[in-house]
């Protein structure tokens, strides 16, 4: 089917702004390879929590991701690697309760799926089975990440790779860099890239890699890519959703674009909540307020009257 052919009334939501966009009314699997095949970028964005989850499913972001990066946003990390899968399980379930049509990923967070591939095993089950995830997610392309993948995608877990600046593996990066910017580390990037499409993986997350990197192996896969800090040439792009909306002031990358004051927004609205408050303009004692019925307050002034004021 062409990108300009009309699609099937059955497969896609009828109210869609342009006819020609796919739009399943559960993104799957299956959908983001379509999304590929019809070179048809598609968004990404992390939530942790039911509201915001709500929010961005009915803007119509394609797939969620409930990222370690909450270790840092929510939980007041310095970086993702103190995160729990405990933790991680209780932002899945609450993403999970506000997504409708959203394709739902799980972080599988550090130390989570390195001791024993029974113990990753486990955990991966985890995000699926009480979580509610649709997907799990995994970084770097070690032979044990191979083996894992391929082992996930046996039992029916769908599994997003990441490749590039891997979080996780922070201490041994020496931090937040650009990755795969030689031709040698370029070329060992493209053959991970490979392997894990090769293991079972059905996305790849690019994060921090030169836009040619990014491009030559969004041309050599056959699953899609999504960048992140990678250029414009992956097949979908993810930020971290506090930093779209100015919430979190702990790390500002060069990628990230500002979509909302929402940060600067919340201070100024909390700071005119209590300066209302030290100058009794809030609650208002009528329209914020609620008083008793007329009777009733003459009923209670009645009582206290005749207990002399005490209550018995």
């Amino acid at each position: 089917m062409s990108i300009h052919q009309t699609p099937e009334r059955d497969t896609f939501i009828q109210e869609a702004k342009d006819p020609t966009l796919y739009m399943p009314k559960k993104v799957t699997v299956k959908s983001l390879k379509q999304f590929k095949n019809r070179q048809q970028p598609f968004a990404m964005l992390t939530a942790y929590d039911y509201s915001t989850a709500k929010l961005l499913d009915d803007a119509g972001i394609e797939t969620l991701l409930v990222g370690d990066s909450l270790a840092m946003t929510v939980l007041g990390h310095p970086n993702t690697l103190s995160v729990t899968v405990d933790e991680m399980l209780h932002h899945v379930k609450a993403v999970r309760r506000g997504t409708q049509r959203a394709f739902v990923i799980a972080d599988m967070p550090f130390m989570s799926y390195h001791i024993s591939k029974e113990e990753s095993l486990r955990n991966a089950g985890r995000f699926i089975q009480e979580g509610g995830a649709d997907a799990v997610k995994l970084e770097g392309a070690t032979t044990e990440t191979l083996e894992l993948i391929e082992r996930l995608s046996e039992i029916g877990i769908p599994v997003v790779g990441h490749l590039g600046l891997t979080p996780q593996a922070l201490l041994n990066l020496g931090g937040y860099s650009m990755q795969a910017k030689t031709a040698h580390t370029a070329y060992k990037l493209i053959q991970e890239a490979q392997t894990l499409e090769n293991a079972g993986c059905v996305a790849l997350v690019l994060e921090m890699v030169p836009n040619e990197v990014a491009k030559i192996i969004t041309e050599r896969l056959d699953i899609p890519t999504v960048g992140i800090g990678a250029g414009p040439a992956c097949d979908a792009q993810v930020l971290v959703i506090d930093d779209i909306l100015g919430r979190y002031g702990g790390v500002n990358p060069s990628f990230v674009r500002r979509y909302a004051p929402v940060g600067e927004l919340t201070q100024k609205a909390a700071t005119q909540f209590r300066q209302d408050v030290i100058e009794h303009h809030f609650p208002h004692p009528e329209a914020e307020s609620t008083p008793m019925e007329e009777g009733e307050l003459f009923a209670l002034q009645q009582m206290l009257d005749l207990h002399h004021g005490r209550l018995t």
